[in-house]
């Protein structure tokens, strides 16, 4: 056989396992978990509707906020009119905006007099070895701590809205589960070309680097969460000294959820939303790059062994088969052509079903390779930052 189909019949192999034995990592039936009476989440809104704690424990929602003025109006009020019957306090941290972010979040509160009482402050510039988000998450929870001794922290992003039960779900499923942490995957913008291409991909692809089922279960290690939205117990909290013994980590839900799940039960929870989207539009491809190319060489440990190794496996499971069955069908190789389609056909079929979450036409499932291929791109491109001193810029600052 030639090189071009031993290749293929490699990435058929691959794809089988990735099919069968990595967590079933494509399937989006991972959801937050049915409150103890069956009722399923979002499924009313009265006290009699759902089970829960018998009390309700109290909340602090945390909110970082950088230069978010443009957003707030379309995620802020979502937190205000939460339907919570414990208490529960909103406290949102401007992280040194420049575009009136603590301004625009005072006028929205005022807009909502019946609401959760909110908060603002800020902190001042993150000290030497902080990130900026840290810093600000750090500065909340200490407002939260003298306010209200809180039992549960809500880490959510400035981006981020939530239907009205959200937060009773989080803790209901928290408390059921007696789970130290509950993070949801937000559902993101799909309304532009470029974010129909990208934005299911990288949650596949993040499904992929973490699968749901094996994050949530606690005898495994691996470890994740979705920065947009994250229940954690004040008590790990303290007991992991959190967020201080993250707080120069770039990727900081990953590494929060690291901390949680090897220090203490081992009992995190990370799933798909419904209720719970971001709001933020990424406008063209450069948006969506620059978010991907701040972090991905960290998480590859900023190793040129482990970037190589990678773009060589993305080339092989992602690009060998589209090339393989193009090349096989030209030259009239029909091995060739065939293990090719084959591997193609299985990587399309595991996309489906994130297609179908976010409601695209499945035939977008076989621009995966396409997808993959801007990805890995990125992924270089972050390389190439981090070695010019530039690989964790955002929003004006860059960090080591």
């Amino acid at each position: 056989m030639s090189v071009p189909t031993w290749a293929a019949l490699a990435a058929f192999g691959a794809w089988t396992w990735l099919l069968l034995g990595h967590g079933f990592f494509w399937r989006t039936d991972v959801r937050l978990p049915p409150p103890p009476d069956g009722v399923p989440p979002g499924g009313g809104t009265s006290d009699g509707d759902r089970a829960g704690p018998v009390r309700w424990p109290p909340v602090a929602v945390v909110v970082p906020a950088r230069d978010e003025a443009g957003v707030l109006p379309h995620s802020l009020p979502s937190l205000l009119a939460q339907k919570y019957p414990g208490r529960a306090e909103v406290f949102l941290v401007d992280d040194g905006s420049a575009d009136g972010t603590g301004a625009v979040a005072r006028a929205l509160a005022d807009g909502e007099p019946g609401g959760l009482p909110l908060t603002v402050d800020s902190p001042g510039p993150p000290p030497p070895g902080w990130t900026g988000k840290l810093w600000a998450v750090r500065h909340g929870t200490a407002l939260a701590r003298a306010r209200t001794d809180p039992a549960y922290l809500l880490l959510t992003d400035a981006d981020i809205a939530h239907h009205p039960d959200s937060l009773r779900e989080l803790v209901s499923a928290a408390r059921s589960a007696d789970l130290e942490l509950v993070s949801l995957m937000a559902r993101l913008r799909t309304d532009g070309g470029w974010e129909r291409l990208l934005v299911p991909a990288f949650v596949y692809f993040f499904g992929q680097l973490f699968p749901f089922r094996r994050v949530n279960r606690p005898s495994a290690r691996t470890a994740a969460a979705a920065g947009g939205c994250v229940l954690l117990r004040a008590d790990v909290a303290v007991r992991e000294r959190l967020p201080d013994s993250i707080r120069g980590a770039v990727i900081d839900d990953v590494t929060l959820a690291r901390a949680v799940k090897r220090g203490g039960s081992g009992r995190v929870w990370l799933g798909l939303a419904d209720g719970v989207v971001s709001v933020r539009p990424y406008v063209g491809l450069r948006e969506p790059w620059d978010m991907v190319a701040r972090s991905a060489y960290a998480q590859l440990r900023h190793s040129p062994a482990v970037l190589a190794a990678t773009v060589a496996g993305l080339a092989l499971v992602y690009l060998v088969p589209p090339a393989a069955a193009c090349l096989g069908a030209v030259t009239g190789d029909a091995a060739c052509a065939a293990a090719g389609a084959a591997a193609w056909a299985v990587m399309a079929g595991t996309y489906l079903p994130m297609l179908r979450h976010y409601g695209l036409a499945p035939w977008r499932a076989l621009t995966l390779p396409l997808t993959a291929a801007l990805y890995l791109l990125m992924t270089v491109d972050s390389a190439v930052r981090h070695h010019r001193g530039r690989g964790a810029a955002w929003k004006g600052r860059t960090y080591p």
